[in-house]
């Protein structure tokens, strides 16, 4: 909200104090460098120092006028805007800014405020086509910022309904934001600001010395009167005093005088010499002393002229040069305060902003105020680019095109995003339901795999019942059956091997309670294991007439990759059937013996586990 104030009409000394702590709504404009009438260079001489420009009677009457066309109009602006209008004189600090504005009318509800300016031809037509020039909305931008106001009537009046052209405004938010920004510069080069070298006054061309007129005449016949040695002598001393190296706006000056002056030398000396020659027939000494100097006159003007263009063009370069090196060390320092060098390069037209300036003092002005702008933008730019940092960050995207993105309206960004964050949450959702697909499926794997050892685990059981329904067959019918090759006395799993006895004393027992009760060939009630002649009659591999196919590493791969060895095989009683190269090769129908007989074995270890830990425990 903005705060009054009180006690101080526009012209007093109260308000010419306010105005010289605070940015003003009228100073808007220099302030960016588009003001009609006063520099920006101007401006901060004034903020600075406190020192303002006097007013002459003939701006002072402008001052009358404008002030009594804005009386006369202020009924007819209350008309056409249906309320009231005071005048009223304001202050507010906007992002650390003083600011003031004086308005010619607020209304009560402080939601429409009154801008009148004095009608002239220019204005009228751009009322007419709605579009104001920067010297104009930047006013009204400033006087809406410090209001608080929703829009403002623009007047431009002489005092009568018939000339009184209204302009309804409202605040643009890109003018507001360049508005602020340049204010935001404008307050950072006051605080830099220095005082100049004192302006000279203006630059007018020294007085040139009036060299005589050069005299010839004929004496008699032969004779020739004239002054050109002393002509001469005063001509070189006059070259010698023309500045070499201009480098000031003095020197220019006097430089560009003496070259007009030489040139007519030049004239007067072709003129002379004609003169003369009209007079008599031998010039020889006449023309020879005529072209030295009209030489030494042309040569001179011609050098100076040269020296006189590279030399401004050289400083015309130089301030040129310096405002790009500002600009490019402004925007590397915006840079430095951003996550990375996101700020794109601000267009700054210096060499145009020159065009038609002659003197060093105008360069100058001409560059700072472009310079101005540019900085402005380059602000603007920034400010931009961290709140569309904020934004992407609020986001949780990650987006590989950053540095596009933050040079966007935000609005725009804003519509990029969004179908950017939904289709991250499709992916989101996409892969999280990629991993529950996949859990579930190892959950089923493992379910599957507790399943097949728990067959597995039947399967392997069930030789037992096999062993014991064999058991119980009649001894004589096992006799029959080849016998486990193997050592006497070897143990392999558990499973102890018997050299098989003569098939008509076999007296093979499964261990020494099944040998009290007189089993051969049987396994007795309370053991696992089986005899010797049982096994040998269970698994001892069948005569085989086929070919042999089945490799080790088949039998691996269907026992699920157990470590299955020739040697092993061998142990069990299966012995290669055939090789291929060095591979052994056995009956393809042996595997499930060899299964059995693994199984068995397993068996005979678990039941000898058993009984080792009865021992301990007992």
């Amino acid at each position: 909200m903005y705060t009054p104030l009180e006690n101080a009409p526009q012209g007093s000394a109260a308000w010419l104090a306010a105005r010289s702590k605070h940015f003003c709504a009228s100073e808007a404009a220099a302030a960016l460098g588009l003001s009609k009438y006063t520099t920006r260079d101007e401006l901060l001489r004034q903020k600075a120092t406190g020192l303002t420009e006097e007013v002459s009677p003939a701006k002072q009457r402008i001052f009358d006028a404008g002030h009594e066309a804005e009386a006369l109009a202020r009924p007819i602006a209350e008309g056409i805007a249906g309320t009231e209008f005071f005048p009223v004189v304001a202050t507010r600090e906007v992002d650390g800014l003083p600011l003031l504005a004086s308005f010619d009318g607020i209304d009560l509800l402080d939601d429409l405020i009154w801008e009148n300016k004095l009608l002239n031809q220019s204005l009228l037509q751009q009322v007419q086509a709605s579009d104001l020039e920067p010297h104009y909305w930047l006013q009204l931008e400033h006087q809406l910022l410090v209001s608080g106001a929703s829009r403002a009537l623009f007047t431009t009046s002489d005092g009568t309904p018939g000339g009184t052209h209204p302009l309804w405004y409202e605040s643009k938010p890109e003018r507001r934001a360049q508005l602020i920004a340049g204010w935001k510069q404008f307050a950072a080069d006051l605080a830099a600001w220095v005082p100049p070298e004192a302006a000279p006054a203006p630059v007018v061309a020294s007085p040139m010395e009036t060299l005589p007129a050069v005299s010839l005449r004929v004496d008699g016949q032969i004779a020739i009167v004239s002054n050109l040695p002393a002509y001469g002598a005063l001509l070189r001393e006059f070259v010698e005093r023309i500045p070499a190296e201009p480098s000031t706006d003095q020197e220019f000056a006097d430089t560009e005088a003496a070259c007009k002056r030489l040139k007519r030398v030049e004239d007067e000396l072709e003129s002379a010499e004609e003169h003369a020659l009209a007079q008599f027939s031998d010039v020889n000494v006449v023309r020879q002393l005529m072209k030295e100097y009209r030489e030494l006159a042309r040569t001179t003007r011609l050098q100076r002229e040269k020296l006189v263009s590279l030399k401004k063009d050289q400083i015309r370069g130089e301030i040129v040069a310096g405002g790009i090196t500002a600009l490019r060390e402004h925007i590397a320092g915006l840079n430095a305060a951003m996550p990375a060098p996101y700020m794109p390069q601000v267009p700054a037209d210096f060499a145009g902003a020159i065009k038609g300036k002659r003197t060093v003092d105008s360069l100058r002005s001409a560059v700072n105020d472009e310079l101005a702008r540019a900085k402005i933008e380059a602000s603007n730019i920034a400010a931009r680019i961290h709140a569309n940092v904020k934004t992407l960050e609020a986001s949780g995207l990650v987006v590989p095109d950053a540095a596009t993105l933050v040079l966007k309206a935000p609005d725009d960004l804003a519509a990029i995003i969004a179908p950017r964050k939904a289709a991250e949450q499709q992916r989101l959702e996409a892969e999280r339901e990629r991993i529950r697909q996949e859990e579930a499926a190892r959950a089923d794997r493992e379910a599957r795999a507790k399943l097949e050892a728990e067959q597995q685990a039947v399967l392997i059981v069930e030789p037992k019942s096999t062993m014991a329904e064999e058991c119980a067959r009649p001894a004589e019918n096992a006799a029959n059956v080849p016998l486990i090759r193997g050592e006497v006395g070897v143990v392999n799993a558990g499973l102890r091997i018997a050299s098989p006895p003569a098939p008509a004393a076999r007296t093979s027992y499964c261990c020494e309670k099944g040998e009290q009760q007189g089993l051969v060939d049987k396994a007795c009630d309370d053991c696992a294991e089986v005899s010797a002649g049982y096994q040998a009659a269970m698994f001892a591999p069948k005569v085989r007439t086929s070919v042999p196919t089945l490799r080790i590493g088949t039998i691996k791969e269907r026992l699920q990759h157990m470590s299955v060895t020739a040697e092993d095989l061998r142990a069990l009683g299966f012995e290669p059937a055939g090789r291929e190269r060095a591979a052994p090769l056995y009956h393809e129908d042996d595997f499930p013996a060899i299964c059995e007989a693994i199984a068995a074995q397993a068996l005979a270890a678990k039941a000898q586990f058993l009984r080792d830990l009865a021992v301990v425990a007992a």
